[in-house]
């Protein structure tokens, strides 16, 4: 896409440059969240998640598709934003011993490739929150309820694992949620609308 031609030159320009003199996203509620390496899975699966979405739309339905984009790329690009002029990082990762399991050999990975900088919003959150959203508008998937199910399971999922694995704050999921929240009727407004007016004409047919 060629979107990604702007969002990760830039993302990798704020992990080499944002090290030092940023504020750190920790609150309290943070502290009482042990850390579990099993969550490494779905933070991992994410990213199936969020271009299955994309690929699916595009095939199935374009117009969702746009929307989905819009959705993602607006919110990204925001907080790309927010990272640039309030740098931001964490000091919640534990040590993790890679040989206990695969799942913590994973999560070593990603430590090791991944800053604890630039975390708020969560953009883990925050793209999952989008896909979410796209299923529950979609009209191609109204009646698919085991869809939809799965697809709020699996968001819930992926938010939990960024606090779960110590990669963010539960303050960069609030605010991811926050940016969603603002982002939606923006972006699905006309969806809520035709909704509406079906809804009226069924009723009053």
């Amino acid at each position: 896409m060629g979107y990604a031609l702007i969002y990760l030159p830039w993302f990798f320009y704020l992990e080499q440059t944002v090290t030092s003199n940023y504020t750190v996203m920790h609150v309290a509620l943070d502290d009482y969240i042990p850390f579990n390496e099993y969550f490494i899975v779905p933070y991992l699966l994410w990213f199936m998640y969020v271009a299955g979405a994309v690929v699916y739309f595009f095939f199935t339905d374009k117009h969702h598709y746009y929307r989905l984009c819009t959705f993602l790329f607006i919110g990204m690009t925001i907080t790309m934003v927010v990272c640039t002029f309030f740098p931001n990082g964490t000091d919640l990762r534990v040590a993790v011993d890679p040989d206990k399991n695969l799942c913590s050999r994973l999560v070593v990975m990603v430590q090791a490739a991944d800053t604890p900088t630039n975390v708020f919003p969560s953009i883990h959150a925050y793209n999952s929150i989008g896909v979410h959203s796209a299923v529950m508008s979609s009209a191609w998937l109204r009646e698919k309820k085991g869809i939809r199910i799965v697809s709020l399971i699996f968001m819930a999922a992926v938010c939990m694992s960024t606090v779960f694995l110590k990669q963010h704050s539960v303050i960069d999921v609030v605010a991811a949620f926050i940016l969603g929240y603002v982002m939606y009727p923006l972006v699905y407004g006309t969806v809520w609308a035709e909704s509406r007016k079906t809804s009226s004409q069924n009723v009053t047919g």
